[in-house]
């Protein structure tokens, strides 16, 4: 069941990266806090309506405390990302973020004792190896077609350091929160995958809130919720996608965190066939490699 999940979460977050691409107004200085409001809302509204209302799942708020830790490292993650779409394309950004599976998979190798067969370990290795390989062509690409256009970029959008940090953050930022979500559900079981959710999902609505609060307090900044298509969009592919990480991660959290961090590939194509991009045969020959390597995770899945 573990398998199915993780494609699953792949396919919804790969979606939801294309909805916050189409989402991101650059004209608004603040496009990446108003996310925030959004998928928060949309995460509150799930874990009370599906969790506490239809299923009836009690939930006790003291887990939002005990899971703090995880969730304080996805959602400063999340934060970090969308701010980042404003200096650096999502094709460039989404493939390095995601060597977070590799960040996680190598922390729960190293100290939770975790285990894999050796064709597992060769199939991560590929992952993280086409998943870095991608970024690089799609930089080349990119230059490529700067070049030929003749546009002028402002270098803090590009390959500066001000742009690379954003991606960098959250690869490193998320890889521990996946770290610590192994731990939680799958190595030391202190919570079930319900209220681990519920806690995730709750604290995000608080910070949500907070954010709208904040923004329309302080900055004077309004938000309707419902004119921002896009970004309610990203948010429900988020919160599906959220639903069946947890599952996935508390089944075989090694094994999924690298599987899962593939789903950049699902985003990259749906830019290539919405935004009507093109990729080349490097691209394509990464892309497969990465599938057959998702492929044999699921398969020799012990």
């Amino acid at each position: 069941m573990w398998f199915m999940s993780a494609l699953v979460t792949v396919f919804a977050w790969g979606t939801a990266d294309l909805f916050y691409k189409l989402g991101n107004n650059e004209k608004d200085k603040y496009s990446a806090q108003k996310t925030v409001v959004i998928v928060g809302l949309v995460m509150g509204l799930h874990a009370f309506f599906y969790y506490y209302l239809y299923l009836g799942v009690g939930f006790e708020w003291k887990n939002m405390l005990i899971y703090l830790p995880v969730s304080s490292m996805y959602i400063l993650s999340m934060a970090i990302g969308y701010v980042g779409l404003r200096y650096i394309e999502l094709s460039v950004s989404s493939p390095i973020s995601n060597s977070s599976g590799a960040v996680s998979a190598l922390l729960m190798f190293l100290f939770l004792g975790a285990k894999m067969v050796w064709i597992q370990f060769v199939a991560v290795a590929v992952i993280s190896v086409a998943i870095f390989m991608l970024s690089v062509y799609e930089k080349q690409e990119a230059d490529y077609e700067l070049k030929v256009s003749g546009d002028v970029v402002d270098k803090k959008y590009r390959k500066s350091a001000l742009a690379i940090i954003f991606p960098i953050l959250y690869c490193v930022i998320d890889g521990l929160g996946t770290f610590l979500d192994g731990y939680y559900l799958d190595y030391a079981e202190i919570l079930p995958e319900n209220q681990a959710n519920m806690s995730y999902e709750f604290t995000f609505l608080i910070v949500g809130v907070l954010m709208w609060l904040y923004l329309r307090g302080v900055k004077g900044e309004k938000i309707d919720v419902f004119h921002e298509k896009y970004k309610g969009m990203a948010a429900i592919f988020e919160t599906l996608g959220q639903f069946f990480y947890i599952g996935a991660i508390a089944s075989n959290s090694i094994v999924v965190a690298p599987m899962i961090a593939s789903y950049s590939i699902v985003s990259v194509l749906w830019s290539r066939i919405f935004l009507k991009e093109k990729l080349t045969k490097k691209q394509y020959i990464m892309i497969f490699a990465i599938i057959i390597s998702v492929v044999i995770l699921g398969f020799f899945d012990e």
